[in-house]
């Protein structure tokens, strides 16, 4: 009886593992925000490992907006809203699996170098953002062009 127990935890402990969101049971992967001057400031410093870091805001119409953080392979600090122009109403987002940011509604991966450089269709959608200092900036205006994205999202 006591070795059944312990398989069945070691496969309900992979099983979790192997799930994109299964971490979410612990806590939340998104760290929310608070403008400050109409902008985000999110220092480079937690955002240059390579690893897509998530992040909500609310827009001036109260909805949560969410959007992804990421240093790509070719050293460049990307952001796009956790969303595209076909998938958003799944209100799903997206994953990273190595240098791919993949969605979660349709499978359809998408190299890291190529965010923010295409718009449109199931690309997550381009959040503009600018580096001043130590600092990734992003305009407040920017997220509430974009909050239409993130209407159907489960926050």
């Amino acid at each position: 009886m006591k070795k059944t127990a312990i398989i069945t935890i070691l496969i309900l402990l992979i099983s979790l593992t192997m799930i994109p969101n299964a971490f979410s049971l612990w806590g939340s992967k998104i760290k929310k925000l608070s403008p400050s001057s109409d902008m985000l400031n999110i220092p480079i410093a937690d955002v240059d490992d390579g690893k897509a870091h998530y992040f909500n805001v609310k827009a001036d119409d109260d909805i949560m907006v969410s959007f992804f953080v990421l240093k790509s392979s070719d050293g460049v600090i990307r952001a796009a809203i956790d969303a595209c122009d076909v998938c958003y109403r799944s209100g799903k987002g997206y994953v990273q699996e190595g240098d791919f940011m993949v969605c979660t509604n349709c499978g359809r991966r998408f190299a890291s170098t190529r965010i923010n450089e295409i718009k449109g269709g199931c690309n997550p959608a381009p959040l503009n953002r600018k580096i001043i200092g130590k600092n990734l900036v992003i305009e407040m205006k920017d997220i509430n062009e974009n909050s239409w994205y993130c209407k159907y999202k489960k926050q």
